[in-house]
């Protein structure tokens, strides 16, 4: 009879090797909060806004430079809103984080007893 051979390298499950992203300057831009939606909604209006100028002017310089302002515009007017929500979201989820270490601290001391009579009172 013969003996199969058993390949131990194909019943170990390989991960795929992670997705790289575009690199500028060193950063992963796919890693930035908000560039993603914003650069994308960015592209969509300005190649539309371009194109609806195009159609009323029949201009291509300036549809193209309307197309680019509009690009542009709705980029800042997208990122700058998102990234500030992102960043209050984080210093809350900080805050909160630290609250609850802070209440694991004190958990089951008069401390917390004391605090627990205070928000009954409240």
């Amino acid at each position: 009879m013969a003996s199969k051979k058993v390949d131990f390298d194909s019943l170990v499950p390989v991960d795929p090797p992670p997705e790289k992203g575009i690199v500028l300057f060193g950063k992963d831009l796919s890693q930035i909060p908000c560039f993603r939606n914003s650069f994308l909604y960015g592209i969509s209006i300005g190649i539309g806004v371009g194109f609806l100028a195009f159609l009323k002017t029949s201009r291509p310089q300036l549809s193209s430079h309307i197309g680019f302002g509009s690009f542009c515009g709705t980029v800042l007017c997208y990122w700058f809103p998102c990234r500030y929500k992102w960043s209050k979201d984080e210093k809350e989820a900080e805050m909160l984080q630290r609250l609850m270490q802070q209440h694991v601290m004190l958990e089951g001391t008069e401390k917390e007893r004391e605090l627990d009579r205070k928000a009954e009172s409240a």
